[in-house]
């Protein structure tokens, strides 16, 4: 073709080989500029859209959308002949390709940060928002300890030994990156019944999700618990456009699942169904396997009182200087890992094999890992130098890599060089379970749901806010005491989170 110009598919960094051609946003005949977006493409990492390097008319699209293509390959043809710029293009001719049009996409990271996925996805979250209007309680100090004087210089009191904290009543904050259950006191119906205290009567009034009174109808009528629905409205109040997506996406749910068990047309198609392993899923795969069969894995659980968590999590919503910006117990988790790493710095490590024999790379820096799961598959993006972030630089540094995981613009180079990763399966409503390490790393935490469940302090049984921490490590670099020490310091953080003041 004379004049004609053929783009190969490049290699986008990371020294990856091949990629799936995921979605043209031209066609034939369109008129294109140099850096208009022709493609999205689907590395084993990540969404890619190719910029033109051509000024000219679309001539052929040389690969259909769904092919897996090698570095390389042509994929698309740009004629320069006669091709109008920028400038020449007719005022009243139709509008760019949409891949023009989806450029300011890629910029979505600017608008106010979304959830944290982590270990969410496109699940919708079962999210609880603070309560309608703030409540003072009149006396909300520790029993035990005296009640706050006027001003007088700050306490820090430090956690009884692990497993023993001070009697402090249950914090009521709930959060939507962490699912929580919904219960309140057993048996409890007034404060005046079985002791029960003010605060524990408090706390069944701040769980309540802010919805309006025909919403709430909506919701007892179709049967949606409000907890469960993702709410977008004014200060996380849940809509009824909320309700009706929710629905809808259930609805969406029943339906396949009644048609799944329905014999397809095709008479070989009727008991199998066949899904080609590539992009993130193949690259998913891959690293399991090597993480499993190369990494002798050890791992250990702990219970945790996270009571206080909760409650310093509900102080810093209210906080002036954490406003509009999504707070979760996966922040307090992700400073308390950073903090336990620092006193334990082998788990912040690499197995590294060579020439000259095997080597511990410890890490004195923290490229925190968060696993989410996403519509493409499992990704771990870490924060890099996450230990020199202070916790509402982590807090919006959480938020917008789980904006941009969601979204599919999570870049190669955020998932390269991550030192420890964090997974929250309680956002999945999950208890507990042992994670697969991440390759290139020693160790990482799971973090549980986090429920309302008996509790034994000082010999009486109290409703406590209680999660589960599971923690894997590479036996190789982190023995058992190692590994032990580790997760009791994570522990003590998210039981007494002023420890992170000293």
């Amino acid at each position: 073709m004379p004049n004609t110009q053929i783009f190969k598919l490049p290699d986008v960094g990371e020294g990856l080989t091949e990629a799936e051609i995921v979605s043209w946003k031209v066609k034939p005949g369109d008129a294109v500029a140099v850096n208009d977006v022709l493609v999205e493409i689907e590395t084993a990492k990540s969404l890619v859209e190719l910029p033109s390097p051509f000024e000219g008319v679309v001539a052929e699209l040389l690969v259909p959308e769904g092919r897996t293509v090698d570095v390389g390959t042509p994929i698309i043809a740009v004629s320069a002949a006669g091709a109008p710029g920028k400038a020449a293009k007719p005022a009243g001719k139709a509008p760019k390709p949409a891949g023009k049009a989806a450029a300011p996409s890629s910029n979505a990271e600017s608008g106010p940060a979304a959830e944290p996925l982590v270990g969410s996805g496109p699940k919708a979250d079962a999210v609880k928002r603070r309560p309608r209007r703030p409540l003072t309680l009149p006396s909300l100090h520790l029993p035990g300890r005296p009640a706050p004087q006027a001003p007088a210089a700050p306490e820090v009191h430090l956690p009884a030994p692990h497993g023993q904290a001070t009697h402090v009543p249950p914090a009521p904050t709930l959060d939507g990156a962490t699912p929580v259950a919904d219960e309140a006191l057993p048996g409890a119906k007034a404060p005046q019944q079985r002791g029960e205290t003010m605060q524990a009567a408090v706390s069944r009034l701040i769980t309540r999700v802010l919805a309006k009174p025909p919403v709430r109808k909506a919701a007892k009528d179709l049967g949606i618990d409000l907890a469960d629905v993702t709410a977008t409205g004014r200060g996380g109040e849940v809509t009824k456009q909320d309700l009706l997506s929710y629905q809808a996406q259930r609805d969406a749910e029943v339906d396949a699942a009644e048609q799944f068990w329905t014999p397809g047309l095709d008479p070989q198609a009727r008991r199998i169904e066949r899904i080609p392993v590539k992009g993130i899923r193949k690259i998913t795969a891959q690293n399991m396997v090597k993480s499993a069969f190369s990494a002798p894995h050890v791992s250990i659980f702990v219970d945790v009182d996270a009571s206080r968590t909760m409650e310093f999590v509900k102080r810093l919503k209210a906080s002036r200087d954490f406003e509009g910006i999504k707070v979760s117990p996966l922040l307090i988790l992700a400073k308390a890992v950073i903090w336990a790493a620092a006193r334990n710095p082998s788990v912040n490590a690499t197995w590294a094999s060579g020439p000259d024999g095997d080597e511990i790379l410890v890490h004195h820096y923290m490229n925190l890992g968060i696993a989410a799961a996403t519509p493409r598959g499992l990704l771990v993006p870490n924060i890099k130098d996450a230990q020199n972030l202070s916790l509402k630089e982590l807090a919006m540094a959480l938020n917008q890599l789980a904006a941009r995981a969601r979204e599919g613009k999570t870049q190669p180079a955020e998932m390269q060089d991550g030192t420890l990763t964090i997974t929250n399966i309680g956002a999945l409503g999950i208890d507990t379970g042992t994670p697969i390490i991440n390759p290139g790393e020693v160790a990482i935490v799971a973090f549980g749901t986090i429920k309302q469940k008996p509790w034994v302090l000082d010999g009486e049984v109290i409703p406590r806010w209680i999660t589960t921490l599971g923690g894997s490590f590479d036996h190789r670099v982190v023995d058992g005491d190692l590994s032990a020490r580790f997760m009791a310091d994570v522990a003590a953080i998210m039981e007494e989170p002023a420890l992170l003041l000293d």
